[in-house]
């Protein structure tokens, strides 16, 4: 099996064709095939089911797809990183970030990498928890970040920030008189409440702590689009618990226009881990991606600037000039 072989089979299963990929790949279809032939012939076992709808992998297909697809990667950004220059650092890192975590960094980060790294190619993807992981485990991400422990088997995790949830909703709804700054579970139950669904983790954990106190709520909605939820917020239609990185979904310009009150009589708190995979060890920009994720965190809750959240990364000194 060679690399050609590995970019053959990604690049058909992606496809779902043998003709689209030997479009893609510049390839004539019965070379393509002859190719896919003898790999299955090396690793002894069919790899494609062929069908009138298409192509498909088989079980073993998809665990050599996961595992080409990582060491494509690698092949790619090893090769990045042998062209670097002694004061440049290039190459193309992948990070995955929630709505949330998205809404409040995505942006600086961004701008930070452009001014202090502009050789790194930075690909932000945005993505619910359980989206993220999976696409994680399957070799599509470099970073991540996610909010359980033991998301990605083999990945390096690290707590990075501790968020309080908080009830958002707009100015000026008047569910409660403007001086009000915390409420209790029970009066949120008592409003109409636009919530994720229950396979998003945040439900799962504002769930826990409802039923703990044996209070039952039902959402008039449940919306897994962060931007959609809050749409529908400032429409009128209700309020959400959520972090308050949320409100700056639609940019900073317009976070004045809601209110997050505390929830006084639980805990109600999530951890955001930071992951990274093994191979970022031996890639300079990965590393300095991590590194100022971690760095901007702690900027952003030292400063305020995204309240109810605490770091509890780690922060590298930064070098003197």
């Amino acid at each position: 099996m060679d690399v050609r072989q590995m970019r053959y089979l990604v690049e058909i299963i992606e496809g779902a064709s043998f003709s689209q990929a030997s479009r893609s790949l510049n390839i004539a279809q019965p070379a393509l095939s002859q190719q896919i032939s003898r790999l299955e012939h090396d690793v002894g076992t069919p790899l494609l089911i062929r069908s009138s709808r298409g192509v498909s992998p088989t079980s073993a297909g998809r665990i050599l797809y996961r595992q080409a697809k990582t060491i494509l990667r690698q092949i790619e950004q090893a090769m990045t990183s042998a062209r670097e220059t002694k004061d440049v650092i290039t190459g193309l890192v992948t990070l995955g970030l929630p709505p949330t975590t998205m809404a409040n960094i995505g942006v600086a980060l961004t701008e930070r990498l452009r001014e202090s790294q502009p050789g790194i190619q930075l690909n932000l993807v945005e993505g619910l928890s359980g989206d993220l992981q999976r696409q994680a485990r399957a070799g599509d991400l470099d970073i991540t970040v996610l909010f359980t422990q033991e998301g990605v088997p083999g990945w390096s995790c690290e707590a990075l920030l501790r968020e309080e949830l908080f009830l958002v909703l707009p100015m000026d709804e008047r569910y409660f008189p403007f001086e009000t700054t915390s409420v209790s579970l029970r009066e949120i139950a008592g409003l109409p409440l636009i919530l994720p669904s229950s396979k998003h983790s945040l439900r799962r954990r504002i769930d826990m702590e409802f039923e703990r106190l044996e209070i039952t709520i039902a959402p008039i909605a449940e919306i897994d689009s962060l931007t959609v939820l809050m749409q529908c917020l400032a429409r009128g239609m209700g309020a959400t618990i959520k972090p308050s990185a949320a409100i700056k979904v639609h940019g900073m310009d317009l976070a004045s226009r809601w209110r997050c009150l505390r929830v006084n009589d639980v805990s109600l708190t999530r951890v955001n881990y930071l992951y990274s995979s093994s191979a970022t060890d031996h890639l300079p920009a990965a590393r300095v991606v991590v590194d100022e994720i971690n760095q901007l965190s702690h900027d952003l809750t030292a400063d305020g600037s995204w309240p109810g959240c605490t770091f509890i990364g780690q922060v590298l000194p930064r070098p003197k000039h």
